[in-house]
């Protein structure tokens, strides 16, 4: 089932960040660096804020009652010049490691981009790890291509991340 997030599910989506992260990413970085952006990023008043951003929402993916994964989208804050005011972004696509491969992921998907593409005119756009080619090629068959990139930083590492856009015309 999936269900809009509120305020109440701010130590779920804090749990769920940490977790996926951890378990795709978490042997990229030292311990000290992965505990520091674990705690700076997915903290959950941080989650409190972003749904209750005007503009921003967020979607629960459950399994017999436990959250398995979810997405999470709002105004664009990715560095490229072509961002405008207006512009999405798919901040999150989260999905447990033991339930990926299911077409867990695209449902999560297709219904944050049902609401991106209600309210953005323009642009939908999204920053993904340079080498998660699955998920690269997961968001090229949606319609994404790339148009840039950046450094994203996780402690004193600096992973070089694609930014891919879908424009809504």
């Amino acid at each position: 089932m999936i269900r809009r997030a509120v305020a109440d599910d701010i130590e779920v989506l804090s749990a769920l960040s940490r977790d996926t992260f951890t378990d795709t990413f978490g042997h990229c970085y030292t311990p000290d660096d992965l505990r520091g952006y674990l705690d700076a990023t997915y903290e959950p008043t941080r989650y409190l804020a972003q749904l209750e951003e005007q503009g921003c929402a967020a979607w629960l993916l459950e399994d017999g009652g436990h959250a398995i994964g979810y997405a999470m989208a709002g105004p664009c804050k990715l560095p490229h010049a072509d961002v405008q005011p207006g512009d999405m972004e798919l901040m999150r696509l989260y999905i447990r490691g033991e339930h990926q491969n299911g077409g867990h992921g695209a449902r999560l998907f297709d219904a944050a981009m049902a609401w991106i593409v209600a309210n953005a005119p323009r642009s939908c756009w999204l920053g993904v790890w340079s080498e998660n080619l699955g998920a690269q090629r997961f968001y090229q068959r949606h319609g994404f291509r790339k148009v840039g990139e950046y450094l994203y930083e996780v402690g004193a590492a600096r992973d070089l991340e694609f930014i891919f856009r879908r424009d809504m015309d």
